[in-house]
């Protein structure tokens, strides 16, 4: 029986990736900030009625100490942990000109000191297991290409593409391998948040930022928290045993690299 942790998994594509990997038969640990222990609750009892073990954990993905913690918890909770979700991340709106020293260390804080110290500790508690395992990571369109007002955030998120073919290399001897998705425009809350804050920077009203980004989607939709998820359930499966170091584009044809 396998085992997963989920970082973010609240709501949005955590929570939609915890309910996809229990349905397929993972036992799932979950986690996020405290503040959010009500949200996370709801998705260890989702977890409950596929009929697989859960555990809610609070915690900040910033934090050493913290990480180290939720990767001891699951481990000793649940019996092992062979897959890791790093998806906790944060979004930020604002011209490059704009963002202070301090905006900046925050985004990095969570998009990259988080998913650095996840990788890690994961790996550590995977190389003692002797086992092997599944470390997956959140990228972002804005991995592959920087865009405009969110140049703090598409660094972050280039970042996570160098850690995750660096850790591939170094930890395929233990036969753990790393791999990220990187999301589109999805239909969550953070893509919410977006779309408010290029609105107030563009003078436009709610829904029309989302709208033109849109407008470039090939298959002519945003996506759903599912359509990741379904992603994920392949990278944390047997099928893609094969696959390592890779940052694949899950975005409904926006990019095409």
């Amino acid at each position: 029986m396998r085992v997963a942790h989920v970082t973010g998994a609240a709501r949005g594509i955590g929570k939609a990736i915890a309910l996809r990997l229990a349905q397929d038969g993972h036992d799932v640990a979950v986690s996020d900030l405290p503040s959010m222990k009500d949200e996370l609750d709801v998705t260890r009892k989702g977890i409950e009625a596929l009929g697989r073990r859960s555990v809610s954990l609070t915690g900040d993905v910033s934090d050493h100490d913290s990480v180290r913690q939720l990767v001891v918890d699951t481990a000793e909770q649940l019996g092992s942990l062979d897959v890791f979700v790093a998806n906790a991340g944060i979004a930020q709106t604002k011209a490059l000109l704009d963002v202070t020293p301090e905006e900046y260390d925050r985004v990095h804080a969570v998009n990259g000191r988080g998913v650095f110290l996840c990788y890690t500790e994961a790996a550590r508690q995977m190389i003692k297991q002797g086992t092997g395992g599944k470390i997956i990571g959140a990228s972002s369109i804005a991995g592959h290409k920087g865009f405009p007002l969110l140049g703090v955030y598409s660094s972050s998120k280039f970042g996570v593409r160098a850690l995750t073919q660096a850790a591939a290399q170094e930890w395929a001897e233990h036969g753990i391998t790393v791999n990220a998705y990187c999301p589109g425009i999805v239909d969550t809350n953070m893509w919410v948040e977006v779309d408010r804050d290029l609105g107030a920077i563009n003078n436009v009203g709610e829904g029309e930022s989302m709208k033109a980004m849109a407008a470039g989607i090939t298959l002519g939709r945003v996506s759903r928290g599912e359509d990741v998820a379904g992603f994920v359930s392949y990278l944390a499966g047997p099928d893609s045993n094969y696959m390592t170091g890779q940052s694949a584009l899950i975005d409904g044809g926006m990019l095409f690299v």
